[in-house]
């Protein structure tokens, strides 16, 4: 065997321990809650990494119902419906609008919709709580949703106008010689062309709606408007914390992400990579 053969075999021999590690790695942490969560309070306070001698489905029992992680799922699922489905219907007629019409201030609207990634969020959380005070908006049911939708709207239109900028504007015309108006167009021919980045958007805009806390935890206090990210904070205490419960807690906060991504994964790359190469 020569010598680059030899380094050859040996750098991706090398590579694939790298990758097998670095998965392990990744994978371990949501196993080791998997179990966690079905342990004991006195088994997991004894060996922590331990498997569990005894299936303690108990935990789930407490975690949505004594827990009250059934209100904060009810708050969170509505937040991320209501906003994934605003952000995907105004990003995808603004990318469209931005793509396919040359207009005045085109270019200057654009830059100042996309300059909304530069932001740093959580540095507007102050001046739109005192906002939200001021005009009646603070603690109701809409309170997190109007800031989630303002928020999220730069990257998706981002990637929209990215993505239908490469559809060809041939097929706007055709379908404008066949007597289609730019509304039939717009929904019956661009917007399934566009499926992949609109799952993008999807999981991304349902990813950062569903985990985000900081808003969550200023913008509310009524337990009944309250989100799951703040709602885990309900098993800690100021001495003691009930782990077990809180990891079958986080297990079921994890359930509906895995379902949305599961539901869309292959679509990502896909998604996220259209629009780089244009023709």
């Amino acid at each position: 065997m020569s010598i680059r053969r030899w380094l050859g075999l040996s750098g991706s021999f090398a590579f694939n321990v790298a990758m097998v590690v670095f998965s392990v790695a990744c994978i371990f942490p949501i196993v080791w809650i998997v179990y966690s969560s079905l342990k004991t309070k006195d088994e997991f306070m004894l060996d922590a990494v331990k498997l569990p001698q005894q299936w303690a489905f108990r935990n789930y029992y407490k975690a949505f119902v004594e827990g009250e992680m059934s209100q904060y799922f009810v708050s969170s699922a509505l937040n991320a419906a209501v906003t994934v489905t605003v952000v995907v219907l105004l990003a995808f007629c603004a990318a469209y609008a931005l793509a396919r019409f040359r207009f005045r201030f085109r270019n200057a609207i654009y830059s100042f919709l996309i300059a909304g990634m530069l932001i740093p969020v959580y540095g507007l959380l102050v001046p739109l709580f005192l906002q939200f005070k001021q005009f009646g908006l603070y603690d109701k049911f809409y309170t997190l949703i109007l800031p989630y939708i303002a928020i999220r709207l730069p990257l998706p239109i981002f990637l929209l106008e990215s993505f239908i900028r490469t559809v060809p504007a041939e097929l706007d015309e055709a379908a404008h010689i066949d007597g289609a108006s730019k509304f039939y167009t717009m929904t019956r021919i661009i917007l399934p062309l566009c499926k992949p980045a609109i799952a993008t958007v999807v999981i991304l805009a349902f990813l950062d709606t569903w985990n985000e806390f900081p808003f969550a935890l200023v913008l509310v206090t009524n337990e009944a408007f309250k989100t799951i990210p703040v709602g885990l904070t309900n098993f800690y205490g100021q001495y003691t914390s009930d782990y077990t419960t809180l990891m079958a807690a986080m297990v079921l906060s994890i359930v509906p992400v895995l379902a949305v991504y599961l539901a869309f994964y292959k679509n990502i790359m896909k998604g996220m990579t259209a629009g780089a190469v244009k023709g």
